[in-house]
């Protein structure tokens, strides 16, 4: 068999260097899927589609949503980690199923290492509420009458072991309180509840519960990121409070796709993520939904990583585990 010559080394080792710019250039060829691990028309639904919008003018194909809901996310979550890393099946998922489900769920099947990480979207923070009938219209009168009747009140979330469940733990554990947990089947039901004084205090994320808000059906007493919304300049943060100092714990979204993700494909999406995190129409629909949206230059790797330490405290703290 003949020795290659240096030519046709230096031609093969151009073929070599090129193939990924050819990838990336050729990359996609075809419909991008963004799975969403809830039903239509909850925050997590919202932030897939208006950034799948987005992302189908950056990329020039169409981007199409598919709900998969169930498990609290990690059912939809499950299928991306198990798509072929190709760049054509992706997530745009949340707290509950990338930083929260594998501490809380023995079922759990996947871990952060089986995602590529491609950026964070956006994020907004949880808003604690009263029920009109609890009798209180701040923070100062929600700390005193719990600390006074202790047990007797409970809170409300969309589930055990999720973002908003996890939250209202915090507030637990920061200000040294005693209240029962009660887990609803999502926010509608929770709502009920609430407006109907069956139920005290409950947590919202604040694109949810802003609607009920503003029409005075709930009361807001506080935020649970460490400033004030820029939405909700008027509903104060719970950290602004002594007994609540650091607390800092809000809904996030980032877009994600299965691991082993060739480089190319990668660079394509970023590129992609930045610009249509910078494009006005696409902000002005996430800042009118209660969203902040995040700063291009954030390393998601070790804020997915930070994220998960904090919840591992908050878990252990409250000693959740389904």
């Amino acid at each position: 068999m003949p020795r290659p010559t240096h030519l046709s080394l230096a031609l093969m080792l151009a073929t070599f260097a090129a193939a990924p710019a050819a990838l990336a250039q050729a990359y996609p060829t075809k419909p991008v899927t963004i799975v969403v691990g809830y039903p239509a028309g909850g925050s997590t639904d919202l932030t897939g589609r208006t950034l799948g919008d987005a992302l189908a003018k950056q990329l020039g194909v169409p981007v199409v949503i598919e709900n998969l809901g169930g498990a609290g996310g990690a059912i939809g979550a499950q299928k991306v980690a198990s798509a072929a890393p190709d760049g054509y099946t992706l997530l745009v998922g949340a707290n509950n199923e990338l930083a929260i489900s594998k501490l809380v769920t023995k079922t759990t099947r996947y871990d952060l290492k089986d995602f590529t990480p491609i950026g964070l979207i956006a994020s907004q923070p949880m808003v604690l509420v009263a029920s009109p009938t609890a009798g209180v219209k701040n923070l100062d009168e929600f700390l005193a009458k719990v600390k006074a009747a202790p047990g007797k009140f409970s809170y409300g979330s969309s589930g055990i072991g999720t973002a908003l469940h996890l939250a209202g733990e915090m507030v637990k554990e920061r200000a040294g309180l005693f209240m029962t947990h009660i887990p609803y089947r999502g926010v509608a039901p929770l709502t009920t509840d609430l407006v109907g004084g069956n139920l005290e205090f409950g947590v919202f994320v604040l694109s949810s519960g802003l609607p009920h808000i503003k029409g005075g059906k709930v009361v807001a007493l506080g935020t649970t990121e460490t400033r004030r919304s820029p939405q909700t300049p008027d509903i104060p943060a719970l950290g602004e409070h002594a007994q609540l100092k650091g607390i800092d714990i809000g809904s996030w979204f980032v877009l994600m796709g299965p691991a082993k993700l060739p480089e190319p494909v990668v660079t394509r999406l970023k590129t992609a993520l930045v610009e249509s995190l910078k494009s006005p129409d696409f902000r002005s629909k996430m800042e009118a939904s209660g969203s902040t949206v995040a700063a291009a230059d954030v390393a998601i790797g070790p804020f997915l990583q930070s994220e998960v330490a904090k919840y591992r405290k908050i878990v252990q703290f409250a000693k959740i585990e389904q």
